[in-house]
């Protein structure tokens, strides 16, 4: 006759049910929290997606916030240059239109970090970085339009108008390939898009 089993002491820790069914999961390595559906393949929670898509998004800004101040500078220190005065109506419109899209983009790259400010500790990380995402869409638009336009306006008071013209549309079109077309060809044949 067998030995009887003994009971379990009190202190011992209690079996998990999972491991007991035969063909039952594993548990998952984000733990018992973890109740999203893994898409791209990281064990990971929903928080833990938002921290990490909120840290990639951050480390995007930062790039775009150096270039945007970086550009609005240069432009606002040329009014203050001896030439600035032989400017005409076209090249004076055509820098205060800068002036005002790369003021713009500036804003647009450091308004997350408000947003951040106004709504952190109130459960809304995945609207923040859904905003954010859209912010950061919109910004590269505006630095875009402010690269081509400052190319064109050097080109144009150096050599002239139409190479002024030229070179604009050439930088507007390296920009749209380099930011748009490239990005949609790399992405071709990956999994759809779920905003995490």
């Amino acid at each position: 006759m067998p030995p009887a089993a003994s009971d379990p002491s009190p202190d011992a820790p209690a079996a998990d049910p999972r491991a007991a069914e035969p063909g039952a999961a594993e548990p998952h390595p984000a733990g018992d929290d973890f109740t999203d559906a893994v898409r791209d393949g990281r064990p990971e929670t929903e928080n833990q997606r938002l921290d990490r898509n909120w840290s990639e998004l951050l480390q995007e800004l930062r790039v775009t916030q150096t270039g945007t101040q970086i550009l609005t500078g240069f432009l606002l220190t040329l009014a203050f240059q001896a030439r600035f005065t032989e400017l005409d109506d076209y090249q004076r419109a055509l820098y205060l239109g800068l002036v005002g899209l790369a003021v713009l983009a500036t804003v647009l790259a450091l308004a997350p970090v408000s947003l951040h400010r106004l709504l952190f500790r109130r459960q809304v990380k995945g609207r923040i970085v859904h905003t954010t995402d859209r912010v950061l869409q919109v910004t590269l638009v505006a630095v875009g339009l402010v690269l081509a336009g400052t190319v064109s306006f050097i080109v144009d008071v150096v050599v002239g108008r139409t190479p002024g013209l030229v070179a604009g549309g050439v930088a507007l079109i390296v920009v749209v390939l380099l930011w748009a077309a490239l990005p949609r060809f790399a992405r071709r044949g990956a999994p759809a898009r779920d905003d995490r």
